[in-house]
């Protein structure tokens, strides 16, 4: 039986300007030689180095990261059936993503503690439908699919996210309203868990889908379950005016954790272009300005982009 607990991330935002989230965990992976051209993508390392998992999300706690967002993006138990791991085996994989941040957390606190920063916290990535499908259709979001569709296949893993003690659910990449709406639904299924939710974007007033990112905004605004409402995998230069339109219609603390500033190809899925050259961390000044208050960065930053943020809200 889950104990009733207060918002993790408001227990963080009531002392500190702002919630600083790790960076790419697939990035460094492919760092130190992994292959992740996989259906899998990243949770192929839990089933073949999870200590490397471990040791990324350690590094970002060094860095400054206040929330470390675990390997579970692709880790679903119809993914992993997909590669013959049967549904028992797939539910320890899940829950093992949970136990590397969280030992990762307690490893990083017990040796570093310090009154200048919270105590880490632990998201449990949920990515999209389209992620599993791996067919860059975290992109697009017009699945096709019903309601009951996504139901099915999201609800056993948030379950398992849940029961594995994860401190919130980040329901990110998003780039469906009707999936956003699916997704809030099941949570409402375990009243003691909390979320945070993260679209893609289309541009700077639409997400993936289309829907008018205004729309998106205020479909939750009177979610008590989710506690930060957001975009991630995005271009740097569309986020300030979407934290504009979220911060303005949402009445949700704004989450922010975009891509370096290169551009991903979904067909190739290859990256081109030049990372921002403003500085991530002279960004996220304009990211905190515009509203946003839990920031970090997606696809292709590093642990040096989070030691720039540490530097820049913690200095």
């Amino acid at each position: 039986m889950l104990v009733e607990r207060k918002d993790p991330v408001k227990n963080i935002l009531e002392q500190y300007q702002t919630l600083i989230v790790d960076g790419a965990l697939a990035t460094e992976l492919e760092g130190y030689g992994c292959d992740l051209n996989d259906p899998l993508w990243s949770a192929r390392v839990l089933i073949e180095n999870p200590e490397l998992i471990y040791k990324v999300h350690k590094e970002y706690f060094l860095a400054g990261a206040d929330c470390a967002i675990t390997a579970s993006y692709q880790a679903t138990i119809d993914g992993f059936k997909q590669r013959g791991i049967q549904e028992e085996e797939g539910i320890r994989l899940i829950k093992k993503a949970v136990d590397l941040a969280k030992r990762a957390r307690d490893d990083f606190w017990n040796e570093h503690k310090s009154n200048g920063r919270p105590k880490p916290i632990v998201a449990a990535s949920v990515g999209p439908y389209g992620a599993y499908l791996a067919d860059g259709s975290e992109y697009v979001g017009n699945y096709g699919v019903d309601d009951e569709t996504l139901r099915a296949f999201h609800e056993p893993r948030i379950k398992v996210l849940i029961e594995a003690g994860a401190d919130v659910l980040a329901f990110e990449t998003i780039p469906s309203l009707q999936e956003a709406k699916v997704l809030s639904g099941l949570l409402e299924k375990f009243p003691s868990a909390y979320a945070w939710l993260s679209f893609s974007l289309k541009n700077e007033k639409e997400i993936s889908d289309g829907s008018a990112l205004k729309v998106c905004a205020e479909a939750f605004k009177e979610h008590p379950q989710i506690v930060a409402v957001g975009v991630n995998c995005a271009a740097t230069n569309v986020v300030t005016e979407a934290i504009h339109t979220l911060h303005h219609y949402s009445g949700k603390p704004i989450i922010v954790y975009p891509n370096s500033g290169e551009m991903y190809d979904a067909e190739t899925k290859t990256w081109h272009g030049s990372s921002t050259g403003k500085g991530f961390h002279e960004e996220s000044k304009d990211w905190y300005e515009a509203g946003a208050r839990l920031i970090g960065g997606c696809c292709r930053t590093s642990p040096q982009h989070i030691k720039e943020l540490a530097h820049t809200f913690r200095a």
